[in-house]
């Protein structure tokens, strides 16, 4: 209760306050140390994606400034070497401003990644932004078979249908490519599963259809349950490993993490950056509160 209570007043706390805790869940604030991060991380024999941070913009200068900070990023990325990809929030390109708009941008950045033979991952918001992100997505899957995922939610109850909906865009030779997460928003009881029971249940429902009907599998999960069943359900249906992969945030649970790629699975990282992290950071709390420890050891440890 009291780190609850801890967590939903942080996001009026000072910004440097926050840092103190904050720098071991984001690289920094510059590309340049989310590229020093992913090198450490691919030396580990961990993929990255690169997440730069901010969503909801309220105009489309911010959506074309956006789109030049991705381009710039993918260009930095490759010429670093780095093993990964790139995930994007259509909201920072406009999507609830002009969503034909939002397309052209975020078409650009994935004609980029495509250019050097790489992925463009499409962030899943809040409810209000759901079906624009399915249609963002089909319309980028049609131009770029190859180059493009989308994130689903499991705490949603529509996603197992959403799923269903674009299995016509799976192939053997091009699957669908989904980042399966539970869900970090607030949605009402009618649209979503409450019950951490339930997410769970519904969390593997979705995995197991996804596995069986040979749709790439970004399992993205930090709770040891979910890792267990996925186990299972990689071993039921002798899932080979160019058809799924772990995912995890950075700096959450890196003892789980390391279990799992010492198991032999592919991992991969979310490396968020950006002069945006506060927001991000506050959202991460909500999400869990158990992080408010990290705050008070990060006092005293700085003091």
């Amino acid at each position: 209760m009291f780190n609850k209570f801890i967590a939903s007043i942080m996001p009026y706390f000072p910004k440097k306050f926050i840092w103190l805790f904050s720098n071991s869940y984001i690289s920094g604030e510059k590309a340049e140390d989310a590229i020093r991060v992913s090198k450490e991380l691919n030396n580990r024999k961990i993929k990255v994606t690169l997440d730069v941070l901010g969503e909801f913009i309220k105009n489309l200068d911010e959506a074309e400034a956006n789109k030049k900070e991705y381009l710039d990023l993918i260009d930095f990325s490759q010429k670093n070497g780095i093993d990964g990809n790139y995930s994007v929030k259509p909201t920072s390109f406009g999507l609830l401003i002009d969503k034909e708009a939002c397309y052209k941008h975020i078409r650009e950045i994935v004609a980029k990644a495509a250019s050097y033979n790489n992925f463009i991952r499409i962030d899943m918001e809040d409810s209000p932004c759901t079906t624009l992100e399915i249609e963002l997505f089909r319309r980028l899957k049609t131009d770029f078979p190859r180059n493009v995922g989308l994130v689903v939610q499991a705490y949603l109850k529509r996603t197992l249908d959403d799923i269903k909906g674009l299995t016509d865009l799976n192939s053997e030779a091009v699957p669908l490519n989904f980042r399966l997460c539970k869900g970090i928003y607030v949605e009402p009881e009618e649209i979503s599963y409450k019950k951490y029971s339930e997410i769970n249940q519904h969390y593997l429902e979705d995995l197991e259809y996804m596995l069986a009907n040979k749709i790439f599998a970004g399992i993205a999960t930090h709770d040891r349950p979910l890792v267990e069943g996925a186990y299972s359900l990689l071993k039921q249906y002798n899932v080979p490993k160019h058809l799924y992969e772990f995912q995890m945030l950075y700096g959450v649970t890196p003892n789980l993490r390391e279990s799992i790629v010492n198991e032999g699975h592919n991992m991969r990282v979310y490396v968020p950056f950006g002069e945006k992290w506060f927001g991000y950071c506050t959202r991460r709390m909500k999400e869990n509160p158990r992080m408010v420890q990290d705050i008070i050891k990060a006092i005293f440890y700085k003091g």
